[in-house]
């Protein structure tokens, strides 16, 4: 009984983080189209920002309230494998082209410098294991690099996107009516509500693990990941509705950047016994590899330009990054 109610709690918060992500999404395309800030910027910077506020959440509570480093890093590293399964998934939805086809080069940076920020996580983890901790630090310098990594991605991008013009100002629909006051009030309750979610997502986790004996770091890797990555779903099939492709990518691709960069640097300063890095299951470096596998093929694909459609709703890139996706997650539940 307890288990069940422990599952349906884990649903009922997941239904709430993804029913109000699209209020996030909306609140954020508006400002966006109504600053002249444009569709790519948001998807890379605001868009990506609001729809991680599940796994800043999970990550500070699973730590200040519980105690769980491991359950705040797993569902750091494990989100960008499922937002990384996600462009697999749109890839199925979009039946007419796939969704990796045709893109532009911003696109293809933004998944570079995500490549390059878990290659730094990586390093943080085995500085640490080798005895490198920094525990006379308040943080790590790993932390501290990855949060300026992350800050100079976003002044790169925005400089690119300001010297090449920004994409995806096609139909964009007429907010002029709309107003802006209201606009960031939806936006504000609904980031609070979904933090909310979030705090209460990560103690039903940590039920989770115990109730069933799980490691934390599967259940941060699969089952909260799965959770707090819905907004970026959400988000995600949004923006390909309104035939705005380019601004999934960036969402889904600078969310992964905004989970290195921002997210683990938050959980380290959460963590005032230890440094975040020497606290964690070496476990997260094959999550981050593999990250960095489904990473390089959808950079390889954004840069060649085709598409390999095995069938008609199936291209091999899909086919590839669910293959990595199912092998990592069959990895770490075994090896946990």
């Amino acid at each position: 009984m307890e288990i069940t109610l422990l599952w349906t709690q884990m649903i009922a918060c997941a239904a709430i983080i993804l029913v109000m992500s699209n209020y996030l999404t909306k609140s954020a395309d508006i400002v966006a189209i109504r600053t002249g800030i444009g569709r790519s910027f948001i998807g890379i910077v605001l868009l990506a920002t609001a729809t991680s506020l599940p796994e800043l959440g999970t990550g500070v509570s699973s730590i200040a309230f519980w105690n769980s480093p491991d359950l705040a890093a797993g569902d750091a590293f494990g989100s960008n494998i499922f937002n990384l399964l996600i462009i697999a998934l749109l890839d199925i939805y979009c039946r007419d082209k796939p969704i990796l086809s045709g893109r532009t080069q911003s696109t293809a940076i933004i998944g570079t410098l995500g490549i390059l920020i878990i290659s730094i996580s990586i390093l943080g983890i085995i500085t640490h294991s080798l005895g490198f901790r920094f525990s006379n630090l308040v943080i790590s310098p790993i932390s501290v690099l990855m949060f300026l990594f992350l800050l100079s991605s976003m002044y790169l991008i925005f400089t690119r996107e300001k010297n090449h013009g920004s994409t995806g100002h096609r139909n964009q629909p007429d907010y002029s009516s709309i107003s802006m006051t209201k606009t960031i009030v939806v936006y504000l309750i609904s980031s609070v509500v979904v933090i909310l979610a979030a705090v209460w997502l990560a103690k039903t986790g940590d039920a989770l693990t115990h109730s069933m004996g799980w490691d934390a770091t599967f259940i941060g890797t699969q089952f909260l990941a799965l959770s707090t990555s819905l907004p970026e779903l959400a988000a995600s099939i949004a923006a390909v509705r309104i035939n705005a492709p380019e601004l999934a990518l960036s969402n889904l691709l600078g969310s992964n950047l905004f989970n290195m960069g921002f997210i683990l640097f938050v959980d380290d300063i959460a963590l005032t016994s230890n440094t975040l890095w020497a606290s964690i299951s070496e476990l997260h470096s094959i999550t981050a590899i593999f990250a960095i596998m489904m990473t390089g093929v959808v950079v390889l694909c954004l840069l060649s330009k085709e598409n390999r459609r095995l069938n008609r709703f199936l291209t091999l890139e899909a086919l590839v990054l669910i293959c990595l996706y199912l092998i990592s997650s069959g990895i770490i539940f075994y090896l946990a």
